[in-house]
């Protein structure tokens, strides 16, 4: 059975994570990690869009 759509309107909270396949890194090191956040940070003052919490897990990320 299909998930239900997930809700986009203006104001809506949204939960983002990636996962490594099969549980692998997605980080090689701290530079890698700076690197992503750079360009996190680069991204969501270019689209105005507020990220109230991040987690950056060896194996995943969550926003």
């Amino acid at each position: 059975m299909p998930r239900r759509s997930r809700i986009d309107a203006p104001g809506a909270l949204h939960h983002v994570i990636a996962r490594g396949i099969a549980r692998k890194k997605i980080f090689r090191d701290d530079h890698d990690r700076n690197n992503f956040l750079d360009r996190l940070s680069m991204l969501l003052e270019e689209t105005q869009t507020q990220c109230f919490a991040w987690a950056l897990i060896p194996n995943h990320l969550l926003c």
